[in-house]
């Protein structure tokens, strides 16, 4: 009754299912520890300090940005030189834009700096002079994806869509540094901007995909043993009548109509 298990379409059902379950288990496993490594990052971070309670030290300590450096303080030392404008930036459910200016380190290159946030159709205040020294959370360069960001192009002169050195590269003639500050307490009447968490840490939304598609993947590897199972049922009851004697429904038909 089995032996249409070692015809070749059955073979071909075989190595897909041999294949496949494993596969799946794989997958599932994978996807739940990239799960489990977000928890067990996110307990880390709950028994350490907050980076903003951490004491501030010298920029280049802490490049490049990374989930442990992001949101610590950093110091830096310069000079002030261009200032831009990022609109389309909101702060406490109010749009307005961030006034960044670049800071002219002594090495040459230029930090951006994020000095406050002011309500749309306000001026920015002036660029202070002489030499500053700057205390502000350290940010990773934003991408396509931040938050905020206008990627499209197509600004005024003096405004930034995205805070990344990419973008303010084409700008200035000096090199920027791939990261960016912005300050604890805002100058020029203007509000701080507050940091934000560095994308991937702690338990977001995708660690809980993590989860979800680990469910999936164990769920297919059963879904395809069912189907193996149901397969070799259906073609087993199949033989088993066709042994007895007993033709399919549409076979029984056919020849009662040619007998008549």
């Amino acid at each position: 009754m089995y032996r249409f298990l070692l015809t070749p379409r059955w073979w071909g059902i075989h190595l897909f299912v041999v294949l496949a379950i494993p596969f799946c288990v794989f997958m599932g496993s994978w996807q739940l520890g990239r799960f489990e490594d977000r928890v067990e990052s996110h307990q880390d971070a709950e028994e350490k300090p907050g980076p903003g309670k951490q004491a501030a030290v010298p920029l280049d300590e802490l490049l490049p940005v990374d989930q442990e450096t992001s949101g610590r303080p950093a110091t830096a030392t310069g000079r002030y030189a261009e200032q831009f404008v990022v609109p389309g930036r909101e702060l406490d459910g109010k749009r307005g834009s961030y006034v960044l200016t670049l800071l002219r380190t002594d090495d040459g290159k230029a930090l951006p700096v994020v000095r406050g946030w002011l309500p749309a159709g306000t001026k920015a205040p002036a660029v202070p002079s002489g030499e500053v020294t700057v205390t502000g959370a350290l940010q990773a360069s934003e991408n396509a994806g931040t938050d905020g960001v206008h990627a499209g192009g197509g600004l005024p002169q003096g405004q930034l869509g995205m805070i990344s050195a990419a973008s303010l590269v084409n700008l200035v003639p000096y090199d920027v540094y791939d990261a960016w500050i912005t300050l604890s307490k805002a100058d020029g009447g203007m509000e701080p901007v507050p940091a934000v968490a560095p994308q991937g840490s702690g338990l977001d939304l995708k660690a809980f995909q993590n989860l979800g598609y680990t469910g999936e993947w164990f769920v297919f590897a059963g879904f395809v043993l069912f189907m193996w199972f149901r397969l070799m049922r259906r073609e087993a009851e199949a033989a088993r009548d066709l042994a007895l004697g007993i033709l399919p429904e549409d076979e029984g038909r056919t020849s009662v109509g040619t007998g008549g």
